[in-house]
């Protein structure tokens, strides 16, 4: 049971990072278009750099983002791993099990 517990604690994070839609948005971007900084992501959305950083910091939070300092700039990648778990969990949960 324990294991369970910790695993649903972490689904807990994940979908409610997910639950967001611009940081739905953020993590698309990440899988499909690689490394990007705060400031490239902004450039698309209709908010400050700031406000951006705090969505990826909600995303870090939840094991979905990984921050990477390359000279002055940091660069988010996503992380696939909790996005996988989450997906196995939906699945398994359409099937019934």
């Amino acid at each position: 049971m324990q294991r369970f517990v910790c695993m649903s604690d972490r689904l807990d994070t994940v979908f409610a990072a997910l639950a967001d839609p611009t940081r739905r948005w953020i993590v698309t971007r990440l899988v499909e278009g690689g490394p990007r900084s705060a400031t490239d992501l902004a450039r698309e959305l209709p908010m400050s750099r700031q406000a951006v950083v705090h969505h990826l910091q909600t995303l870090d939070g939840a094991g979905l983002v990984d921050a990477r300092r390359v000279g002055r700039e940091v660069r988010w990648s996503a992380t696939t791993g909790p996005l996988a778990a989450a997906g196995a969990w939906v699945q398994a949960a359409a099937r019934g099990r």
